[in-house]
């Protein structure tokens, strides 16, 4: 094998070593994205379940016959 076809082996190495990268940066951009979404979304249901929650009897209201 010549210098040539060394260098060309290289290249080819190389190059595909780039494309490998770029997918995994598209794939870490995109989990990026889905766990800042999942964050909101828990934020969200975290609030949800505090102002729907039993509160202590000390908070509630008593019901109208009392």
């Amino acid at each position: 094998m010549d210098f040539q076809d060394r260098l060309m082996d290289i290249e080819l190495a190389l190059t595909e070593q780039q494309r490998m990268l770029d997918e995994l940066n598209e794939v870490i951009i995109l989990q990026g994205k889905q766990i800042d979404a999942l964050k909101k979304e828990n934020v969200f249901l975290k609030n949800l379940i505090e102002r729907e929650s039993v509160k202590p009897l000390s908070e509630e209201t008593p019901p109208p016959h009392y």
